[in-house]
């Protein structure tokens, strides 16, 4: 079976949107799903009033050695449809964007490709908290399950002496089962049926992005910081932070499913 690959083609809008520069491409685009960044709108006036925080919430079953990949493709899935380019002021209420470039990574463990902004920083970041995810898992005896979210959030100013408010305006879950497999031939048989499931859920990621909802509005120069991560120096992200919970009261239908997938695979 063929490695499992999505990539974002160059997007570009006319009035304040930004361009992806994309890497290295193949020859060949077929089978690949097209990823759009998102473009730089002010959202509806319907949108901006309500401030209700929306849930998604996705299920993977993995080996344990395809945690790390397997979150870091969904993550960095996200996060390059909630990134933009660097903003270059130039007064206050005009400013330029900066390009965003793209890169394709090949899983180890996985037949899968994914896309992810070329920032070294941010995946840096995302590897650290996902390191400490797979480690909690590792050793918290909960059999294999968790779940690891990520949040984008707004600063709202508060008065002295209080602390600016953090509201979240969108939540991605990601509950994880971590299977245990008896030979080899089973983990080759899970490293492509892990790699079919991780392309559905980009694709589900897709279709949520592409959907109309509340994105917080494009902030002045005074406000930037109240809206996007300005602390990397090569790509700007929505305000978001990661957290992660271990427990034993998740379920376990997608690791059923999965055990299941590979029994009737190896009876044909």
């Amino acid at each position: 079976m063929g490695r499992s690959k999505v990539s974002p083609p160059p997007c570009a809008g006319g009035d304040g949107s930004f361009r992806a520069k994309a890497g290295p491409r193949p020859a060949s685009e077929a089978g690949r799903v097209l990823l759009c960044l998102p473009q730089l709108e002010t959202p509806c006036p319907q949108a901006q009033t309500a401030m209700n925080c929306r849930a998604e919430v996705l299920e993977v079953s993995v080996e344990g050695r395809q945690i790390e990949e397997a979150m870091l493709a969904v993550l960095h899935t996200i996060l390059l449809h909630r990134s933009t380019g660097k903003f270059h002021y130039k007064k206050e209420g005009t400013y330029s964007i900066g390009t965003v470039g793209t890169q394709d990574v090949d899983c180890d463990f996985i037949d899968f490709t994914y896309a992810r902004v070329s920032s070294e920083e941010l995946d840096r970041a995302l590897r650290k908290a996902i390191g400490e995810f797979k480690d909690a898992l590792r050793y918290s005896g909960s059999d294999g399950i968790g779940q690891i979210s990520l949040e984008f959030y707004q600063k709202k100013k508060s008065r002295w002496p209080f602390s600016d408010e953090c509201i979240p305006w969108e939540v991605w879950t990601i509950k994880v089962n971590v299977v245990n497999l008896a030979n080899e031939q089973e983990r080759q048989i899970c490293r492509e049926k892990v790699g079919e499931k991780l392309c559905e859920k980009i694709i589900n990621i897709v279709e949520v992005m592409n959907r109309h909802e509340y994105l917080p509005k494009m902030p002045t120069q005074s406000e930037v910081d109240n809206v996007f991560d300005t602390g990397l120096k090569d790509v700007q992200p929505y305000l978001y932070k990661i957290s992660y919970q271990i427990t034993d009261s998740l379920g376990s239908s997608v690791t059923t499913t999965m055990r299941r997938l590979i029994k009737d695979t190896l009876a044909l």
